[in-house]
């Protein structure tokens, strides 16, 4: 079964076409990274897909379902979880409470069993923060457990995020730009989480401009220039593509 399929999707603003009569899958499992210049639509479209923007036409599908129109929180419940271009850290809080953040949709509690604290929400807490732990050491963030967020550099923060989008149970993880800003040391260290993270079977849709990171870890990429799909296919065949060539170096590369 194709994981997520996006159909004839488009998106306009004001007249100007974001996204424009877009379709690909994503199979399960795959690493699948959306690759184009800046201002293709990249981000447009993980918005679209996500639930942050309703589509002009077209529709999202996810596990077979239609899922154009539902609201973010709606769609991470079903098992899409994604992170952004921009840290969305809380910095007056520790590192492992970011992660316990993220699994908020798990915890089966009301208002008054949490205000009294009965046993079984202390349970509760003590198994989330566990599994917040486990996911800290699955990105290597160990040495962070106690840590505040603010005293954290920025490539560990970054990692930080993808911990807590995991604790949200997803089967579909989107990934904007992890390594943007991170030195070379810290996008190997994101290179391999992102490998961990497909190979604990949860499918990753990656947009990233580190074309060496997206060449040596993609199964597929579709490429997108002024919000089209430019190319479609294997590492080897879209960096083979003359129009994917041009679209990044100019017509005289």
């Amino acid at each position: 079964m194709t994981l997520l399929k996006v159909e004839n999707l488009s998106k306009e603003f004001g007249g100007v076409h974001a996204v424009e009569d877009l379709t690909f899958s994503v199979e399960p499992g795959h690493i699948h990274s959306i690759i184009g210049p800046n201002g293709a639509g990249k981000t447009t479209l993980f918005n679209l897909i996500t639930g942050v923007y309703t589509p002009s036409a077209g529709r999202v599908l996810f596990q077979d379902r239609l899922v154009s129109g539902l609201k973010p929180y709606e769609l991470a419940a079903m098992g899409m979880s994604r992170t952004f271009q921009n840290l969305q850290i809380f910095f007056n809080m520790q590192a492992i409470e970011n992660v316990m953040v993220g699994a908020h949709l798990h915890l089966n509690r009301g208002f008054l069993s949490s205000f009294l604290r009965l046993p079984a929400v202390v349970r509760g807490d003590r198994e989330c923060r566990a599994r917040c732990t486990e996911l800290m050491e699955f990105v290597g963030l160990a040495k962070y457990l106690d840590a505040d967020a603010a005293s954290m550099p920025y490539g560990a923060l970054k990692r930080l995020e993808i911990a807590r989008a995991l604790a949200a149970k997803p089967k579909m993880l989107l990934l904007d730009e992890p390594a943007a800003g991170l030195n070379a040391t810290e996008s190997r260290e994101i290179d391999e989480v992102i490998k961990r993270v497909a190979a604990s079977g949860i499918t990753v849709v990656l947009v990233e401009h580190d074309m060496k990171m997206v060449m040596g870890i993609s199964d597929h990429i579709t490429a997108l220039d002024y919000g089209r799909k430019l190319a479609e296919g294997t590492p080897a065949e879209v960096r083979a593509n003359p129009d994917v060539v041009k679209a990044y170096l100019g017509a005289h590369a």
